[in-house]
């Protein structure tokens, strides 16, 4: 099934875009393609990431790639703690990385992970992941390896590198998304620093020519939206690790990129909601988010 835009989906021109407010009955005039068949047919994500001391940042998101449908799920991490994620997530084919004396992820031997970035329908990588040099040879090394029309999700560590590869960058440029918070966005854009998340999504998007989601803003460098759901009790530990992988298992499952971004944003923010509510307004664990991403999807699509 091929997915539908929106009728006007924020589109006032590309120099200054009207941001469009995320609601529901927005995103149900906006389908995603629905998901059928085999857990091939349904997307394969590759989470690529994780150090010795944080391959829970990639088992979240693995897992939120999972509870918004996609259908195979393929995991790296620093090689030291691969077999204990394996055992975690049964569900993931679980890859070692190489890593250095710290544990953390060197960037070598990614030739390794060749018939895995083949046939991944996306890839994401940079939970968990904690320093620049190892990080940059990971992602020049992984994109090289990747057919040119897979989409790429970068989070964390990964954007702080990339203002630094500008080959990685231009290889990446029209199937790339971005997950910034506003510091991280300041570095992509060269800043010392920058407030306004619309105008952070609006430029980076820009900038790089990507989809990119930034604290509750989202924009294709063309049109932009805005979250209308969402607080604080976000801001913890594991939650934007969750963010990217719920957007990276739609892209998997045949969404757009902005598309992917818009419903993930939507679907995380409004977790949020919903644990507010039953937990309080802060309190609450990423963990917890996963298994709130399953309903409201399908109160969305029912």
């Amino acid at each position: 099934m091929t997915s539908q835009k929106p009728r006007d989906a924020g589109r006032t021109g590309p120099a200054d875009p009207e941001a469009l407010p995320i609601m529901p009955a927005m995103l149900r005039g906006w389908p995603l393609p629905e998901p059928s068949g085999t857990k091939y047919g349904r997307g394969q994500v590759f989470v690529i990431g994780g150090s010795r001391a944080t391959p829970g940042a990639v088992l979240l998101a693995g897992l939120a790639a999972l509870r918004v449908g996609a259908g195979r799920l393929t995991l790296a991490v620093a090689e030291s703690v691969a077999p204990a994620l394996a055992v975690a997530v049964p569900e993931a084919g679980v890859r070692g990385l190489a890593e250095d004396d710290d544990g953390e992820v060197s960037g070598a031997g990614v030739e390794g992970l060749g018939k895995d970035l083949e046939r991944s329908d996306v890839v994401l990588l940079g939970p968990g992941l904690g320093r620049p040099g190892g990080t940059a040879r990971l992602l020049t090394a992984v994109v090289a390896a990747l057919p040119e029309e897979t989409p790429v999700v970068l989070d964390a560590f990964a954007l702080g590198v990339l203002p630094d590869l500008p080959d990685v960058a231009r290889s990446l440029a029209g199937r790339l998304v971005l997950t910034p918070n506003l510091e991280e966005a300041a570095r992509l854009l060269g800043r010392e620093e920058i407030e306004d998340p619309d105008d952070a999504a609006l430029a980076v998007a820009r900038e790089y020519r990507a989809v990119v989601s930034c604290r509750g803003s989202i924009s294709d460098g063309e049109r932009l939206w805005r979250a209308t759901t969402g607080h604080t009790g976000l801001g913890t530990s594991g939650s934007g690790d969750v963010q990217a992988g719920a957007l990276a298992g739609l892209l998997a499952r045949g969404a757009e990129p902005a598309q992917a971004a818009v419903w993930s944003t939507h679907l995380h923010t409004s977790a949020g909601d919903s644990l507010t509510a039953r937990v309080g307004k802060v309190g609450f664990l990423a963990r917890e988010v996963l298994d709130e991403l399953p309903r409201i999807l399908n109160e969305l699509t029912v």
